[in-house]
């Protein structure tokens, strides 16, 4: 059974960090990409930024240069590095995995299949 737990969220102030991890297990977790969703209620889910199998990375624009995403393969987990955070990054934020696996060479997934439960990141100003 493929399983994603999110956690690390917390509330901070605004301008503070917070590294969010994405454990993840039932599942070849080295042959897939994984993405980083956030959601408030009455929008949209956003993708903030996903990893490849082959360490490729793409972020939002509301994510460049403020957040970092890696992959621990001996862990099986994928971090959210998140810096220099705003109230409007207050959100539920959420892993994911796509269906098929991943080629080495392929970038991001437009659509991912497994979620986990998410984690809460409050920043207050």
């Amino acid at each position: 059974e493929v399983q994603l737990q999110a956690s690390g969220g917390g509330l901070v102030q605004a301008g503070g960090s917070l590294r969010l991890s994405c454990a993840a297990s039932g599942f070849t977790f080295d042959d897939y990409a994984i993405g980083w969703f956030r959601q408030t209620p009455g929008k949209e889910r956003e993708r903030i930024s996903c990893v490849t199998r082959g360490g490729r990375t793409d972020y939002a624009d509301s994510a460049k240069g403020r957040f970092t995403i890696s992959r621990d393969n001996a862990k099986n987990t994928v971090y959210l590095q998140m810096n220099s955070l705003k109230p409007e990054d207050t959100a539920v934020y959420f892993c994911a995995a796509p269906l098929n696996r991943n080629t080495l060479t392929s970038n991001c997934p437009s659509n991912f299949a497994y979620w986990g439960q998410g984690t809460q990141v409050t920043v207050s100003s």
